[in-house]
C-alpha cells in the first residue's frame, strides 16, 4: 500500500514538473530579440521602450571585428562597430515585422554616413539577423520601406555577431536623474538627452522623410 502511495506521489510530482517546464517553454517561446542600429543608441532605446510588447531595449555595440568593444574604442573609429540596441519583445503583443516597420520609419535609411548630426561608421543604420527567417523579415521590411519612401534605402541587413552591452552610464540615459555636465551646464541626463535630441535634428529629419508614418517623431 505504501509503495502504491509513493508511486502515485512520484507520478503526481512528475506531472507537475512537466507542467511547469511546459509553461516556462511557452513563456520563452513568446520572447524574441531584435538588434538594430539607428544612430545614437540613447534615442533608439528611448523610442522602442515606449512600444507596447517591448520588454526591454539595451544599448550596445555590434558588427566589428574586435573581440571586445567599448565606447572609447568605437568612438575613435576603425573598429567597424555600430551603436546598436537589442530589443527584447513579446511576440504575442508585437511582431518582429511590426518592429521592423517602425524601425525603418524612425531613422533616415537613405544616409550611409551616419545619422542626423552624428557622423561616422558607428552611427550608421543596420538590421541584424541570426537566422534565415529573421533575414527574410528584415529584407521584406526594407523593400516595403523603400517602396513607401520612393528613395533608395542604404541600410544593410547583416548577420549578427557578438553583441556587447554598452557601459552602465549609457543604459536608460533618456530617463536617468543622474546629473552630468553639459555645454548647457549641469543637467539631469534626461534633460541633457532631450536637448541633444532636439539639437541633433533627429525628429525634424524623420518627419521630413516619413511624415505621419513616423512612429516616434511626434511623441
Amino acid at each position: 500500500m505504501d509503495r502504491m502511495v509513493n508511486l502515485k506521489t512520484l507520478m503526481l510530482g512528475g506531472l507537475i514538473a512537466v507542467g511547469v517546464l511546459l509553461q516556462c517553454t511557452q513563456a520563452k517561446a513568446g520572447t524574441e530579440k531584435l538588434i538594430v542600429a539607428g544612430g545614437c543608441f540613447w534615442c533608439v532605446e528611448s523610442d522602442f521602450e515606449s512600444v507596447n510588447g517591448v520588454k526591454s531595449a539595451v544599448s550596445g555595440y555590434i558588427g566589428g571585428s574586435a573581440e571586445t568593444a567599448d565606447y572609447k574604442k568605437i568612438s575613435k573609429g576603425g573598429t567597424g562597430h555600430y551603436e546598436a540596441v537589442e530589443i527584447t519583445f513579446d511576440n504575442n503583443k508585437v511582431s518582429r515585422d511590426q518592429l521592423l516597420h517602425m524601425f525603418f520609419r524612425s531613422v533616415d535609411p537613405t544616409d550611409a554616413g551616419g545619422q542626423f548630426c552624428d557622423r561616422g561608421d558607428s552611427y550608421r543604420t543596420a538590421v541584424f539577423y541570426k537566422n534565415n527567417a529573421q533575414k527574410s523579415s528584415a529584407d521584406s521590411a526594407k523593400a516595403a520601406a523603400q517602396s513607401a519612401l520612393g528613395q533608395k534605402i542604404v541600410t544593410p541587413v547583416l548577420a549578427a555577431g557578438n553583441f556587447y552591452k554598452a557601459e552602465k552610464y549609457h543604459q536608460d540615459y533618456y530617463k536617468s536623474s543622474t546629473v552630468v555636465l553639459t555645454r548647457f551646464g549641469p543637467k539631469k541626463k534626461s534633460e541633457a538627452y532631450k536637448r541633444y535630441r532636439e539639437a541633433c535634428g533627429r525628429d525634424q529629419r524623420v518627419k521630413q522623410l516619413w511624415g505621419k508614418a513616423a512612429p516616434f517623431a511626434s511623441k
